[in-house]
């Protein structure tokens, strides 16, 4: 590690206004550090964030306000987020071991770098830490690289599980920075590496999530989180799909799909949320919208399973959201 100087701040104000270049907050760390310990993350300073008052989860016009600071599983043993988001609780719960969920926090979650192979080792060339200097994993070893939104600088894919549940949940991030507070709506806080893969968000410098916040509709009777890895503990989505449906009878009356593993941000489809929107919930509606999604897929030279498993995850998924029979947390093999 380099050496670095060390911030405790004991407000929001106080956090912002210690930020620099350079710098970097942290909370749970459970990304951060492990950065840092691969000297891919070199901050000049780091600004602790864990005494500031962001760890409460409270209501909010209708949903909840989950703060910064709460930990995923504070959220995720929430009884008003168990009963009413269930879909986010499983996210959670799919994602990482209790110990980090124990540590790691909402805010975290969603500044989570990527796994990427190249991007961790400070040997090879990456775009990503080190911008103009090239993407090996085009063309290398890429079994777990985007189908979807990557560019010619970079074909990383955004890790996490809980983000998955918040873009189909339609979210909305509240940060504070230099020029006061902004809401963001969960679509436009991540972003597509285009020419500058360096940056994963929408955040600006200094900028700090303050909270994440839930709308009133949760989608708590039809929805489910699968989550498909290469073992069936501790390891990050080759697909992942959280659906959330609405129906009448046997109508689709609403539909949120959003799906992990496969892009650098949450990727969701609105054309085929809406070809679902007034159909019947059977597989062959659901396969028309899946085929919908997987047309636009450009798979890399070792990642073109992907593109059949994401169409047979979402068919999956809606079938279990439809059903009412969410992915099991306990027994995980696919259902």
């Amino acid at each position: 590690m380099n050496r670095f100087d060390y911030v405790r701040a004991g407000t929001v104000a106080e956090a912002v206004g210690a930020f620099g270049d350079g710098a970097r907050f942290i909370a749970g760390g459970t990304n951060l550090i492990d950065l840092m310990k691969y000297e891919v993350e070199k901050p000049g300073r780091l600004i602790d964030i864990t005494r500031l008052p962001l760890q409460g989860i409270e209501e909010h016009e209708g949903g909840l306000r989950l703060g910064a600071l709460a930990t995923n599983a504070k959220v995720a043993y929430d009884a008003r987020v168990a009963e009413r988001y269930p879909l986010l609780r499983n996210a959670i719960l799919a994602g990482a071991s209790a110990q980090l969920r124990n540590a790691a926090t909402t805010g975290g979650n969603l500044l989570q770098r990527t796994r990427c192979y190249y991007f961790y080792d400070a040997g090879t060339p990456c775009n990503k830490r080190e911008p103009g200097s090239g993407c090996p994993a085009i063309g290398g070893v890429n079994r777990i690289h985007a189908i979807f939104g990557a560019s010619d600088q970079c074909i990383a894919t955004h890790p996490s599980d809980m983000c998955i549940a918040l873009a189909a949940l339609e979210a909305t991030v509240r940060v504070s920075g230099p020029d006061g507070e902004r809401a963001i709506p969960f679509a436009e806080f991540h972003r597509l590496p285009g020419n500058a893969p360096e940056k994963d968000t929408t955040l600006k410098p200094g900028e700090i999530v303050v909270s994440v916040d839930l709308p009133e509709r949760g989608f708590a009777r039809n929805y489910t989180y699968l989550k498909l890895r290469d073992r069936l503990s501790y390891a990050f989505a080759l697909v992942s799909v959280a659906a959330g449906l609405e129906l009448d009878g046997d109508t689709i009356t609403t539909a949120r799909l959003a799906l992990g593993g496969v892009a650098h941000k949450p990727w969701r489809n609105q054309e085929a949320e809406a070809l679902l929107v007034g159909q019947p919930a059977t597989r062959e509606t659901f396969a028309k919208a899946a085929d919908l999604i997987v047309a636009e897929a450009k798979p890399q030279s070792e990642n073109g399973f992907k593109v059949e498993l994401a169409r047979r995850a979402i068919v999956r998924g809606l079938e279990q959201a439809a059903a009412g029979t969410p992915q099991s947390l306990s027994d995980k093999r696919i259902q």
